[in-house]
């Protein structure tokens, strides 16, 4: 695979972006992949390649008190001649501004598909900006960067992203390209403190005038606002007021870097802080080497380099939490988290207080944890992703026209083998999708809007279906599940648009339909199993029911309206079946058997004899042709038991009734 890495900082630079491209470059370079990298250099003039025919330089200012970045133009003539014969597969952005902007111009010119990482927040570099100090120009400038940074994902087919945190933080601003967490790896055997004896270590702190004995706590990176160092020497002053015995050791430059120094030198801390400067890349593994612990109170980061450095090297962290430290900084199994100077200062008593072997437990956990970052991993997940977006790009799509319906969006897509599409869009959608004429989208994309369709078209199926009969959200899931090719998370957002505009509301639902068999006299028991099937919650019933008092009330009604129904029965049989009937509408036994026992009997008292002679004729037409005499008696009283009327009254009947009773 031919790839272009563009950035607008490379080694020699030290800094995060430069070191994290450095690392992809070496690693893809020994899987066996051609690899350039596009990069300015402080100087006018054309771009020119370096000896090794790897690494273009472009022409550019360097901004001091930008950490000494060099700014380049977004647009090289020649260079981008240089870029078109490397035939290149893909190009990788890793910076946003001038030598970014130029990656975009070669992928768009080019017909080369680009992917992005997404290294800073800028959100933490504001105040570069806000010269006056005010919270207005701070707010505006904050808003400034969530659209730049949205329109920088979403001008790429991928956008890696070396944490969660930053995931997230993309997220919130709208950034509607897929994003992969791409932790950057790291040479882990680069910093292994076994390779580093105690020559070495001599010879690094003899450079600083620091002995053999002594403690010494590390920062390594930019000396900048932002990573708030000064709170660090704060509590270096307040670890020096407690007689602790400890240096600090600062290896690294920036615009805070005279700043510091003065404050260090106007709280007394000369001799205890020392500002090393920077150093070479390919020897800073030494400094950390040299070190006792790390500590940073940094919370700019977006994955912490610097802090999985000083883990791989053996260092126990210091460190404000932080989202990105959460799978590195186990407490205090790795390190110790602080929140201010004076905290700082008692997890460094703790720390100072170790002995030998609880130090170096904490030095094996340290190398241990940091096991999973390194550079394999992190070259074999960009290749995959660049391998998914060569795909994808192979098979995107040109928006060729849109036309606005009545309540949708037709828009006329041409595949890059020159077949037509067309595919329909609600009208939020199509806004939140932010397409235009001649916009290029990925398949990823075209299946992301075509999923939408399918919701779309399942949506108004729902909403017709709901316009004829009120639905619970079981019954609207079941049906999407039957009936249409919707995933589970499209499903998920169907339910929830109906939700949002009032379609879909079990609570109402339930509500109703509670007041509604109510009205018709059902019981709890049934109203409970109707609700229950349909998906409405046990405790939304429950909360529903204990509104009404009415359950016994609405038992003696609809006993009372059946009752007239139940004729030529015994009393007996009569009262068991209306309180069958009451229990199959949903009564409670207890409720149904006391609602019976309230009704008024009187009249049914007094037809009870005439009911029992019916049940004897009935009986004798039913057993006469069969039986006579005793036998055919004893099955006549049967029968009437069985009908419930008492022993006395069959017998009162029956002896009034001339029976043959011969054998």
């Amino acid at each position: 695979m031919k790839i272009g890495l563009f950035t607008d900082t490379f080694m020699p630079d030290i800094n995060g972006v430069a070191n994290s491209t450095y690392i992809l470059f070496t690693q893809l370079k020994k899987m066996g992949h051609e690899v350039y990298v596009v990069a300015p250099h402080k100087g006018a003039g054309f771009a020119e390649w370096d000896e090794n025919h790897e690494v273009l330089r472009l022409s550019g200012i360097q901004l001091k008190q930008l950490y000494g970045y060099v700014l380049t133009t977004p647009f090289h003539l020649n260079a981008l001649n240089e870029i078109r014969g490397l035939h290149l597969d893909i190009i990788h952005c890793q910076t946003e501004f001038g030598v970014g902007m130029f990656a975009h111009i070669c992928a768009r010119q080019l017909n080369i598909p680009l992917v992005c990482t997404y290294h800073t927040t800028y959100e933490d570099y504001t105040h570069y900006v806000n010269f006056m100090n005010s919270e207005t120009v701070d707010n505006y400038a904050k808003k400034l960067v969530a659209k730049f940074s949205k329109l920088y994902g979403d001008s790429s087919m991928a956008v890696f992203s070396p944490s969660e945190k930053t995931k997230e933080l993309l997220q919130k601003y709208g950034v509607r390209t897929p994003i992969h967490i791409v932790p950057t790896g790291l040479d882990l055997a680069k910093f292994d403190p076994s390779g580093f004896t105690e020559t070495d270590r001599k010879r690094i702190r003899d450079e600083f005038g620091i002995g053999m004995d002594e403690k010494v706590i590390i920062y390594v990176g930019r000396i900048a606002e932002e990573k708030a160092l000064d709170l660090v020497i704060r509590g270096f002053a307040e670890a020096k007021k407690h007689g602790l015995q400890v240096r600090f050791l600062v290896v690294g430059g920036g615009p805070d870097l005279d700043g510091l120094r003065e404050m260090a030198s106007s709280l007394g801390l000369g001799d205890m802080v020392i500002f090393a400067g920077p150093r070479k890349p390919d020897t800073i593994q030494d400094y950390y080497r040299c070190a006792d612990a790390f500590v940073s109170a940094s919370l700019s980061e977006t994955q912490g380099m610097t802090f999985i450095e000083a883990m791989a090297s053996g260092l126990p962290l210091f460190a404000r939490r932080d989202e990105v430290l959460e799978d590195l900084l186990i407490e205090p199994k790795t390190g110790w988290y602080f929140t201010d100077e004076n905290d700082f200062v008692q997890k460094l008593a703790l720390f100072l207080n170790l002995d030998e072997q609880a130090r170096e437990t904490i030095r094996a956990n340290a190398i241990a944890q940091v096991h999973p970052y390194n550079s394999e991993v992190f070259a074999e997940t960009a290749l995959k992703i660049y391998s998914d977006v060569i795909r994808s790009y192979a098979e995107r799509y040109t928006v060729e026209e849109i036309r606005a319906e009545d309540d949708q969006m037709r828009v006329i897509l041409h595949s890059a083998d020159g077949k037509e599409e067309t595919v329909l869009m609600s009208y939020d959608d199509y806004y939140e999708a932010d397409i235009r004429v001649g916009h290029t989208l990925s398949s990823e994309q075209v299946k992301k809007i075509k999923d939408a369709e399918t919701a779309l078209k399942a949506y108004r199926s729902c909403v017709r279906r709901i316009s004829l009969k009120d639905r619970t959200v079981k019954e609207v899931r079941d049906w999407l599940e039957e009936n249409t090719e919707c995933t589970e998370e499209m499903i998920r957002s169907v339910i929830a648009r109906l939700e949002k505009n009032h379609l879909l509301d079990d609570e109402r639902y339930c509500r109703e339909k509670v007041a509604q068999f109510k009205h018709a006299l059902y019981g709890e028991d049934r109203i409970r199993k109707e609700l229950l099937d349909r998906g409405i919650s046990f405790m939304t019933v429950e909360e529903e029911l204990l509104k009404y008092a009415d359950e016994e009330d609405n038992a003696v009604t609809y006993a009372e309206k059946i009752s007239n129904s139940i004729t030529n029965e015994s009393l007996r049989m009569k009262k068991d079946k209306l309180q069958t009937r009451l229990i199959r509408r949903g009564f409670h036994s207890n409720i149904a058997r006391a609602a019976v026992e309230k009704l008024n009997f009187a009249d049914d008292e007094l037809r009870e004899l005439d009911s029992l002679h019916k049940c004897v004729y009935k009986a004798l037409k039913r057993y006469g042709s069969k039986y006579t005499g005793r036998e055919l008696r004893s099955r006549i009283y049967r029968y009437c038991m069985a009908q419930g009327y008492s022993s006395e009254d069959i017998q009162a009947v029956l002896d009034e009734t001339e029976w043959n009773e011969d054998d």
